[in-house]
C-alpha cells in the first residue's frame, strides 16, 4: 500500500465515525420526542427478541400464580373481617364438620371393644378340675395331696372324704367330665381380666356388649347361652367383665359359671376356689383389632349436609372468624368457582391476565427507557423475572398456606425485590420495580389499597436510604429504616383500613402484632440480603460497594505487587485514583467504583514496567533502543496482561473492563510519529527505492479497546491521560492546566471514544472542570525554604514569596 493510500484510508475510517456520530444526533433531533430515540434504538438491540420471549413468559406465570391465589380462602380463624362476604350461588351445600365429627365419634364409641383370650391359662384351668377325680382317687387322706392341689381347690377333711365317696361311682365321674366340659365353654364368655383393663372398659365408650376372640375346644355340647360369631369371637355383655382383683365380684362370676356349667353343691364349692385362684387374667384388650374397628364404623358413617341459600351473609366487616365460617366461604370459593357461567369466568381471566401484562409491559418500558444494563442483556431480563416470580410465589403459597401471616408475606417479598434491585442496579430501578411487584402481589392476593400503601412505603425507605454498600452499616441503617418506616405504615393505613369503629381492641392488637412480624421480617430481609451479596453479584453482574472497599484496600495481593515491582505505576495510579474520584462525585457517578478501577487499571505494566517512563531511571529510556512497532507491542501488551492478571486474581467483570478499556482505541501517539517521522526521514533519502518504505498506518498504531461503556471508565480514560501530560509540563499554572484537560477530552470526544458510554456534553464539562481543580490542587507551587545564609534570610523578610516547581 502507498502513502497516499494509507492516509486516504485513514481519513476515511475518521470521516465515517464522524458521519455516524452526526446521523445519530441528526436523527435525535428530527425526532423530537424525549425517549423516543431510546425506545426506536433499544427495539433494534439483538436480545430483543428473546427479551420479549422472557416478557411473555413471565406474564404466563405470573397470571396462573394471580388466579390461583385469588381463589383460595386467604382469612383465618380468630381475625377480625374487614369486609363481608356473602353466599353468591343458588343454593350451596356443605357438610357441617362439627356435627359429622360427633357422628363419627359416635360410631366409634359404639364400637365393642375387644378382647383376646389367654388360651393357655385357660385350659390349664379346665384341665385341672377335670383331673380331680383321678388327682385325688389315690389319697387316704388330706395329708396324701400335694399342698398346692389343696390350696387350689380349698380342699378340707370332710371335702375330700365327700367327693372320694361320690367319685366312687362311675356314673358320678361321667357327670362331672361333662360340667367339665361345658365349664370350658362358660369360662370363656366370664372374661377376667386385670384392674386397668377392667377401669378402662368401664370409662370409654357408649358400647354395651364386648367381643371375646378365643379358640373354644371342640366338643359338641349343644348351643351356647350367648351368640357365637365365629371364627373364634364371641360377644358378651359389658357386665359380663370380671375384675381380677376385685374378690367378691369374682366369686360372684365364678360362682355363676360353675352354676351354669351343671356342678352342684357342695362339689361346686371346690370349682369356684379353683377358678377363684386363677392368678392371672384370662383376657386382655386387643388395641389395634379394636382401632381397626373403629376406624371401620367410622368410614361407614355419612356427611351431614348443611344447605345455604343465595344472599345468606358468610361473615360481616368486624366479625370475628370462627372455624365454620371459615369452611364455608372456602366451600362458596369453590363452588361458586365450578358453577360459574364460562362467560364470568373468561372475563375473570381475561381482565387478570391483562392486569398482569399491563404491569409486565410497564416494567419492560421502564427497562427500555430507563434501564439499559437490562435491556442490552438478556440474561439479566430473565434473572429480573425469575427474581420477581420467586418472590411472586413466596407471597401466594406463603399466604395460602398461612393466612394469619397474610400482611408480612404481602410486603417482604416486594420489600425484597426492592433491596436487590437497588443493590444490582440503582435507587431509580429500584423504585420502579418494587413499585410494580407491590401492585402486582396485591392484586394476586387481593389485597387493598392500604395494603399496596405499606409496600410502597417499604420500597420507598429501601430506594431513599440504599445508595450503595459499601460497608454492613449501610445495608443496617437501611433495614432499620424500612423496619421503623413500616411500623408506622402498617398502624397509619391499618387503622384506616381495619374496622377499628366494630373492634378497636382486637383490630389494635391484630395491627401491633402485624407491625412486629413485619418489622421482623424487614430485619430478616435485611441479614438475608447480606448473605447474598455474592450471588447478587454474580447474578447481576454488578460489583457491591462493600466488595469494591475490600479491593481498595493496598494489603491487596495484587496491588502489593504491583507496589514491590512497579512502584512509579502504583503512584501513578494512586494520583490517577484521586483525580476520577472528584471527578465521579461531580457529575453523580459512582465515585468508589471510579477511584478502585483507577488502581487496577495499569496493573498490566509490572510486567514489562522498565519499558514505561514512571518506572524508568532519570535519562534511561528502554524505547530509544527499539522500533516504533516494538514498542507499541510492548506498551499496548500492559493492557492485555492486565486483563489476564485481573481474571488470575478474580477481580470482578467491572474492573476488567477499565484495564481493558481505560485507553479505548486511542492512537499511540508518540511511536505514531515516531513511525512517521523514520517512514519519511528514509524517503528523504537519496538512495531509497520509490515505493520502497511505507507509511506507518494508523489503525495499526491503536489501542485494540473496547471503548469505555460506563461513564467511570471514561473518567479514567480523561484522568490517565491528564495526569500524565501534566507530569511534562514545566511550569503548570491553573490555565494551562485547564487547557490541556480540556484539549485532551476534546480530542476523545472527536475520537468517539465516548460513543458507548451515554456520557453528555454537560457532564464532560464538568469532569473537565473538576479533573482541572484537582490536578491544580496536586501541581500546585510552594514558597523557598531558607537555607540559613544571610542574604536568603534578607530576601524572605524583604520580598513576596515565589512559587516553584516541584520536581517530579
Amino acid at each position: 500500500m502507498s502513502r497516499e493510500e494509507s492516509r486516504l484510508t485513514s481519513r476515511t475510517e475518521a470521516l465515517a465515525r464522524s458521519v455516524h456520530a452526526r446521523k445519530r444526533a441528526i436523527n435525535q433531533q428530527a425526532l423530537g420526542i424525549p425517549g423516543l430515540w431510546r425506545i426506536l434504538e433499544a427495539l433494534t438491540q439483538p436480545s430483543l427478541g428473546l427479551g420479549l420471549i422472557i416478557v411473555i413468559g413471565f406474564v404466563i406465570v405470573a397470571s396462573w400464580l394471580a388466579l390461583w391465589s385469588r381463589r383460595q380462602p386467604m382469612v383465618e380463624v380468630g381475625r377480625v373481617m374487614d369486609n363481608t362476604r356473602l353466599v353468591r350461588v343458588e343454593q350451596l351445600v356443605t357438610v357441617d364438620k362439627v356435627q359429622t365429627r360427633q357422628q363419627v365419634e359416635r360410631a366409634r364409641q359404639n364400637v365393642p371393644r375387644v378382647y383376646v383370650a389367654d388360651d393357655s391359662v385357660l385350659e390349664s384351668l379346665v384341665a385341672s378340675v377335670q383331673n380331680l377325680p383321678a388327682t385325688i382317687a389315690s389319697a387316704k387322706n388330706i395329708d396324701d395331696l400335694n399342698p398346692l392341689v389343696v390350696n387350689q381347690f380349698g380342699l378340707t377333711p370332710e371335702m375330700l372324704a365327700f367327693l372320694l365317696e361320690r367319685f366312687q361311682q362311675q356314673s358320678e365321674i361321667d357327670r362331672w367330665a361333662r360340667s367339665t366340659a361345658d365349664l370350658a365353654y362358660q369360662i370363656r364368655l366370664r372374661p377376667v381380666v386385670d384392674a386397668q383393663t377392667y377401669q378402662r372398659s368401664q370409662q370409654e365408650g357408649t358400647h354395651s356388649t364386648i367381643r371375646l376372640i378365643s379358640v373354644a375346644p371342640d366338643l359338641s355340647l349343644g348351643p351356647l347361652p350367648m351368640s357365637r360369631l365365629g371364627g373364634g369371637t364371641y360377644e358378651v355383655l359389658r357386665s359380663d367383665l370380671v375384675n381380677l382383683q376385685n374378690e367378691q365380684l369374682l366369686q360372684r362370676s365364678m360362682d355363676t359359671v360353675a352354676r351354669e356349667a351343671g356342678f352342684t353343691q357342695p362339689a361346686r364349692e371346690v370349682v369356684v376356689s379353683r377358678l377363684k385362684n386363677v392368678g392371672k387374667a384370662t383376657y386382655t384388650f386387643d388395641v389395634n383389632v379394636t382401632s381397626t374397628a373403629q376406624k371401620d364404623a367410622a368410614d361407614t358413617v355419612q356427611d351431614v349436609k348443611v344447605r345455604t341459600p343465595r344472599g345468606e351473609v358468610i361473615f360481616r366487616r368486624g366479625d370475628v372468624l370462627t372455624g365454620e365460617q371459615r369452611d364455608l366461604y372456602a366451600n362458596e370459593l369453590a363452588t361458586f368457582d365450578e358453577t360459574r357461567p364460562w362467560l364470568a369466568s373468561a372475563l375473570d381471566f381475561t381482565s387478570g391476565t391483562l392486569a398482569v401484562a399491563g404491569i409486565a409491559s410497564a416494567m419492560a418500558g421502564y427497562a427500555l427507557l430507563f434501564a439499559p444494563r437490562i435491556r442490552r442483556n438478556a440474561s439479566r431480563v430473565l434473572g429480573a423475572a425469575v427474581l420477581m416470580l420467586a418472590a411472586l410465589a413466596i407471597s401466594c403459597f406463603g399466604a395460602t398456606l398461612a393466612p394469619a401471616l397474610l400482611l408480612p408475606i404481602t410486603i417482604l417479598p416486594t420489600l425484597l425485590v426492592a433491596m436487590l434491585f437497588c443493590i444490582g442496579y440503582d435507587r431509580r430501578t429500584a423504585l420502579a420495580f418494587g413499585l410494580l411487584h407491590g401492585l402486582l402481589t396485591c392484586i394476586a392476593l387481593s389485597a387493598g389499597v392500604t395494603t399496596l400503601a405499606m409496600c410502597v412505603t417499604g420500597v420507598a425507605c429501601v430506594a431513599a436510604s440504599l445508595r450503595e454498600v459499601r460497608d454492613r452499616k449501610s445495608l443496617v441503617r437501611t433495614t432499620v429504616i424500612a423496619s421503623i418506616g413500616l411500623v408506622l405504615a402498617v398502624f397509619v393505613f391499618g387503622v384506616i383500613g381495619r374496622p377499628v369503629d366494630i373492634q378497636p381492641l382486637p383490630v389494635l392488637r391484630e395491627l401491633a402484632i402485624d407491625a412486629g412480624l413485619v418489622a421482623a421480617g424487614a430485619l430478616v430481609v435485611g441479614g438475608l440480603t447480606y448473605f447474598v451479596l455474592p450471588l447478587i453479584e454474580r447474578l447481576f453482574s454488578v460489583t457491591t460497594g462493600m466488595t469494591l472497599s475490600e479491593l481498595r484496600d493496598p494489603k491487596q495481593p495484587l496491588l502489593r505487587e504491583l507496589q514491590l515491582r512497579a512502584p512509579g505505576t502504583y503512584t501513578h495510579s494512586l494520583n490517577v485514583a484521586t483525580i476520577a474520584e472528584a471527578a465521579a462525585e461531580a457529575i453523580g457517578a459512582d465515585s468508589l467504583l471510579a477511584y478502585v478501577g483507577c488502581l487496577y487499571h495499569d496493573v498490566g505494566k509490572m510486567n514489562k514496567p522498565e519499558y514505561f517512563v514512571e518506572n524508568q531511571a532519570m535519562g534511561v529510556n528502554k524505547h530509544d533502543k527499539l522500533s516504533p512497532a516494538m514498542s507499541l507491542l510492548l506498551v499496548v501488551g500492559h493492557v492485555k496482561d492486565g486483563v489476564e492478571l485481573a481474571r488470575e486474581f478474580n477481580l470482578p467483570g467491572k474492573l476488567v473492563h477499565f484495564i481493558e478499556a481505560h485507553h479505548g482505541t486511542t492512537l499511540v501517539e508518540y511511536f505514531y510519529h515516531r513511525a512517521k517521522r523514520q517512514a519519511l526521514e528514509a524517503l528523504a533519502r537519496e538512495d531509497d527505492e520509490p515505493g520502497e518504505t511505507l507509511m506507518p498506518d494508523e489503525f495499526a498504531y491503536r489501542y485494540p479497546g473496547p471503548k469505555p461503556r460506563i461513564k467511570e471508565v471514561a473518567i479514567l480514560m480523561i484522568a490517565d491521560a491528564c495526569e500524565s501530560a501534566c507530569r511534562t509540563m514545566s511550569e503548570p499554572s491553573p490555565a494551562k492546566i485547564e487547557t490541556l484537560v480540556s484539549d485532551i477530552a476534546n480530542k476523545r470526544l472527536h475520537d468517539g471514544q465516548f460513543d458507548d458510554c451515554e456520557l453528555t456534553l454537560k457532564e464532560l464539562h464538568a469532569i473537565v472542570q473538576s479533573v482541572s481543580r484537582t490536578i491544580t490542587s496536586m501541581y500546585h507551587g510552594r514558597v523557598p525554604y531558607p537555607t540559613g545564609r544571610r542574604e536568603d534570610v534578607r530576601q524572605s523578610s524583604t520580598s513576596e514569596p515565589k512559587p516553584v516547581q516541584v520536581a517530579r
